[in-house]
């Protein structure tokens, strides 16, 4: 059976972080009360969605937390030996070892690897910092280690299923484009100008005229309507060639009973033997003779074919 998440709509405290909360599936519990986890015993998320962490970013928040502390607690479930892992927060873990700190305050779930995935990719999908790439292997990881299909996945992360569908289609690009749209080089935008076309080859090429030149995604846009133009233009040449190539070679092969026709009746009736035909299967022939022996002849061939 497929695994429920609740409604975004509700709010991540209510997901993630209200000591009240109830997570719907079976393999998450309830949290119990905030604690306060000596870093030591904390380990990161396995199944981290987030691969990027910025340098700069981190050191602000360990300056600020050095400064008033943790404000908002992470959310950790226990594991053997006495230790925890991190399902939400492991920037703010990062940033408290940074900041020297010794603890970090956090709430204690219980529940099992499963759960712990669901957990970790609806919290971080919502993140705004995310790139669009993220996002859609959160996605992926979603429908397929969840078992959730697009429609049940669509109102669990207040996406609507064209949304979804787009982010999920930016994993079908080239490597180098995805790593573009991880950088943030090229916008979503872009990228889903880049998506208009088939071809690889030509996704690239128009990928580096978007970083060389800058474009706008208009423009991308623009340049994409016109390539695919020139490409139906090419195709419906190619067709018509094909079949005109097929008449012809339909009307040739139609025509062949002509030769077949003359040759045989040539062996019978000598050399002035004419046979005309079209494609359609009409035609004529016309027998000749030179002298008054060969028209004797001739007839004497022909009465006794009677």
């Amino acid at each position: 059976m497929s695994k429920k998440l609740p409604p975004l709509g509700r709010g991540l405290d209510t997901i993630m972080g209200g000591s009240n909360a109830q997570y719907s599936t079976p393999a998450a519990q309830q949290i119990v009360a905030v604690r306060e986890i000596p870093l030591t015993q904390i380990e990161v998320n396995p199944f981290q969605p987030r691969t990027e962490f910025s340098e700069e970013e981190l050191q602000e928040l360990a300056d600020s937390i050095g400064k008033i502390g943790i404000i908002q607690p992470i959310t950790v479930r226990s594991i053997e030996g006495g230790r925890y892992q991190i399902i939400s927060g492991e920037r703010r873990f990062r940033a408290s070892k940074r900041a020297g700190l010794t603890s970090i305050p956090a709430y204690v779930r219980e529940t099992d690897d499963q759960g712990m995935v669901e957990m970790a990719l609806v919290e971080n999908i919502q993140r705004s910092d995310l790139n669009a790439i993220e996002i859609a292997l959160s996605f992926q990881r979603l429908l397929e280690e969840c078992h959730l299909s697009q429609e049940e996945l669509s109102p669990r992360v207040g996406k609507n299923r064209a949304t979804i569908s787009n982010y999920m289609r930016l994993l079908k690009l080239p490597a180098e484009v995805q790593l573009n749209i991880r950088t943030r080089t090229i916008s979503m935008g872009h990228a889903k100008a880049i998506l208009g076309l088939e071809d690889q080859e030509l996704q690239l090429q128009l990928m580096h005229r978007i970083l060389d030149e800058g474009l706008s995604v208009r423009k991308s846009e623009e340049l994409v309507r016109e390539l695919t133009q020139e490409q139906d233009a090419e195709k419906n040449t190619e067709v018509a060639a094909s079949s005109d190539a097929k008449d012809d070679a339909a009307a040739l092969q139609g025509l062949g009973y002509i030769e077949e026709m003359q040759t045989s009746l040539e062996k019978r009736y000598g050399w002035g033997v004419k046979v005309n035909g079209n494609e359609k299967g009409s035609g004529k022939i016309v027998l000749s003779f030179r002298t008054e022996g060969e028209r004797k002849e001739l007839m004497r061939k022909l009465l006794q074919e009677e």
